[in-house]
Formats: C-alpha cells, structure tokens, sequence
C-alpha cells in the first residue's frame, strides 16, 4: 500500500522544461526575426543614403558648371547668383539634415524594442530628403533655361550692336563725304564772291575815281563822313545822294550778275571819331550818331531799288579808329562810312 502511494505522487510531478525550451526558442525567433528585419531596414537605408550621395554630388558638379557659365554671362548675373546662393543653401541644408539622420540613426540602434516603428520615420524623412533633391533639380533646369534664354537675347542684342555700328561706319562715311563736297562747294563760292567782289570794286573805282575823299582800304571803301553828312547828322546832303545813286546803280548791276545761291550782303558801317557830342544834340552818343548814319545810308539805298537782303547796317562809334592820334586830320579820317561785301 504504501508502495502503490509512492508512486502515484510521483505521477502528479509536473515537468516544466519543455515548455521552457520552447518559450526560450520562441524569444529567441523573435529576436532574429527583429535583428533580420533591423538590418535590412539598414541595409536600405544605406542604399538610400548612398544614392542620395550620388545625387548630391552630381548636383554639385552641375552647380560648379553653371557657376562657371554664369560667370561668362554679360546680363542679369546679380540674380542668377542670388539664385545660386539659394540653391547651394538648399543643398547645405540637405547635408544638414542627412547629418541629422545619420545621429538620429545612431541613437535608434540601441533601441531594439521599436525598430519598426524607427525604420518608418527614417523612411518619411528619407522621402522628404528626395523631395528636397526633386525640387534642387528642379531649380537647376530652371536656371539652364533662364542661361539659354540669356545667350539668345546676348546673340540678339550683339547682332542689333554690330548692325547699328555697320551703319554708323557708313553715316561717317557718308559724311565725310559730304563735309569734302560741302568744302569744295563753300570754296568754289567764296571764290566766286571773290570774284565778283573785285568786280564790284573795280567798278567803284571807275565810277567814284574823281573823289579824293573816297579811297579804298584793305577789301573796303571809305567815304569821309562830310561826304554824306553834316556835322552831327544823319541826313543824306545833296551831294552825298548824288553819290549813294552811283553806288546804287552798281549795286543793282552786281544783284543781276551774282547767281542766287550765293548769299551775299553789303555791310554799312558808321563810325565816328572820339570827341563826343554836345549837350542837348538829337543823339546821346556816338553810338547812336554811327548807328543812325549807317541806317540812313541803307535806308535810302533801298530806296534806289537794292534788295533790302543784300544790305546790313551796323553802328560801330568811336572805338574801331583807322589812325591814332587828336589832330584834325585823324579826326577827319576817322569820322567814315565803311562799304564791304561780304557773305551773309
């Protein structure tokens, strides 16, 4: 009997160690099955990373490129620098967040209990990385077409410069050629009123020879004032009319042989000595008495039928004299009324 007890109390012993066997293989399974999973996650996410290095690098070496293109480029390069500083920031930024990564990475390794759940965030932030490089890209072709469209509107603006300047060769060209037919023609005028000026001084010469008070000086005639006037007058006298007739006539001769082209005037001028005029007179000065007697003259040459535009009356009083000195004589040689052909 007490036999038979022994051995039923050694049947209801319990054997645990199997089913500890099998808990201890289970958690083991368990951690392979994490660790496989953790090191692929890091197996890709270094391919990931590695392609992004590639990328980046590539994108570096585009960016060295279009540094040196944009260097060359003769407009707009304050913007397209600026643009470059905003992408090469982008990119530093790129490589700020990859460094952040790469710790946050290091931090995740020693935490085994939630790999999955920092593979998935390192996954998001990968594909926030991409984006970044899309849209770097993205900035690189649009510079390319801005670089193109630069090069075009320089090829446009070097044809339009090339253009105006060939035309500007040819407008100097052109010009100067005309500055030498314009020289040829003022000189073949000028010696044409050369001409008729010794014409029109022989002719006064014949006609006002017997007057020892009109003499010729230089390339003008000089009429002693009291020829024409009166002391402090400008009123023509009798003879003086007589005189400016004869000068009218050959006047009138000379309008009908020099061609119209030809601009030429007459000029009056009237001059007196120094002494100046007496209180209470018609004229305050000088000035005014030469001025006035020159206007007599002019006005009554038209009035003998001379173009008024072939006549100029100028006043030039006491200060161009032809002799020094404050004798009679040079007095009387001073006080004169200067005929001389001239252009107009």
């Amino acid at each position: 009997m007490a036999m038979i007890g022994s051995r039923r109390r050694d049947n209801r012993r319990i054997d645990y160690w199997p089913s500890f066997v099998d808990a201890l293989s289970t958690l083991l399974l368990v951690i392979i099955f994490l660790l496989s999973v953790f090191m692929l996650s890091q197996f890709f996410l270094s391919q990931e990373i590695s392609g992004r290095d590639t990328l980046l690098s590539r994108l570096n070496s585009q960016i060295a490129e279009l540094t040196e293109l944009l260097a060359l480029e003769r407009a707009d390069k304050r913007t397209l620098e600026e643009q470059i500083a905003s992408l090469t920031d982008s990119l530093a930024s790129s490589e700020d967040e990859r460094g952040r990564l790469s710790g946050l990475l290091e931090e995740r390794l020693g935490a085994g209990s939630s790999a999955n759940e920092t593979i998935q965030k390192l996954r998001d932030q990968v594909a926030g990385e991409k984006e970044v490089s899309q849209r770097a890209l993205a900035q690189v072709e649009l510079l390319n077409q801005q670089i193109s469209a630069l090069r075009r509107q320089l090829g446009a603006l070097e044809a339009a410069l090339e253009a105006s300047e060939a035309r500007d060769r040819e407008s100097q060209s052109k010009i100067a050629d005309l500055g030498k037919r314009l020289n040829v023609a003022l000189a073949q005028r000028v010696q044409e009123l050369a001409r008729y000026r010794s014409d029109f001084f022989g002719r006064l010469r014949e006609i006002l020879s017997q007057r020892s008070d009109i003499r010729v000086v230089g390339d003008r005639f000089v009429f002693q004032s009291e020829v024409l006037f009166s002391s402090g007058s400008d009123e023509i006298n009798p003879a003086g009319r007589t005189e400016l007739n004869k000068l009218a006539d050959a006047l009138k001769e000379l309008e009908s042989d020099i061609p119209d082209e030809i601009a030429w005037v007459l000029r009056v001028d009237g001059h007196t000595d120094v002494r100046p005029l007496g209180a209470g007179g018609r004229f305050a000065s000088n000035w005014e008495l030469s001025a006035a007697r020159a206007i007599s003259v002019v006005q009554y040459l038209i009035s003998r039928g001379v173009q008024p535009t072939h006549l100029v009356a100028a006043g030039f009083g006491e200060f161009q004299p032809l002799v020094k000195g404050n004798s009679d004589d040079a007095y009387a040689q001073n006080r004169r009324i200067e005929l001389k052909l001239t252009e107009r």
